[in-house]
């Protein structure tokens, strides 16, 4: 008899998958189970219906993935500036990966404005995402290597948007290349964040 739990996984995997390549609305739950190779009575087990399972690839898999990718790397980070490049750095150019976008920025943008419950767990995400990089910096002004003229919250929320610009103008264009250039500009922006006596040893090494 098939693992409960796995049957479950298997089940948020295949559906963030198809959200994420046609959207939740046009999401197909016969494809979902196709994918997850299991019975319409095992999704029911698991899920009262779409909706639920829609919430839960927010909540399990998207929260997830943004957890591993850019909250734990900063956590206790001493250089919070070149894990916040790194990171960027890191962002796939991938043609198929650059027209798919951000799963978090794409969900948000199609079901904020129709559903409380897909904005709440949205913005529950942005805002560990948010909070995250805010904590790093202010522990970086305390080790004085980011700048201490900047607010920590402001600077956390630009970055963000910044990132997520170029994504969508990325996706938009179908355009490897706007990535890349979001890449260089963002990293440099996050390099202006350090202390003028750290930018110039930056600029040095160069």
């Amino acid at each position: 008899m098939r693992d409960p739990e796995r049957t479950r996984e298997l089940l948020l995997q295949a559906a963030f998958q198809e959200i994420y390549r046609s959207g939740y609305r046009s999401a197909d739950l016969d494809a979902i189970l196709a994918a997850a190779g299991v019975t319409k009575g095992a999704l029911y087990y698991h899920f009262d219906n779409k909706e639920a399972l829609g919430y839960a690839v927010v909540d399990e898999i998207i929260a997830s993935n943004l957890r591993q990718k850019w909250v734990r790397p900063l956590w206790n980070a001493k250089k919070p500036l070149d894990v916040l490049i790194r990171i960027i750095q890191s962002e796939s150019l991938k043609r198929e990966d650059v027209q798919r976008g951000c799963p978090l920025l794409n969900l948000s943008q199609e079901m904020s404005g129709l559903d409380e419950g897909f904005r709440r767990r949205t913005a529950r995400v942005y805002k560990e995402w948010h909070d995250a990089i805010a904590e790093a910096l202010r522990e970086g002004q305390k080790r004085k290597v980011v700048r201490s003229d900047i607010n920590a919250n402001e600077a956390a929320t630009f970055l963000m948007a910044a990132w997520e610009g170029y994504v969508v103008l990325g996706k938009n264009s179908q355009d490897p290349q706007m990535v890349a250039s979001g890449q260089r500009s963002v990293s440099g922006h996050i390099e202006s964040l350090r202390p003028a006596r750290g930018r110039a040893g930056v600029a040095g090494r160069r």
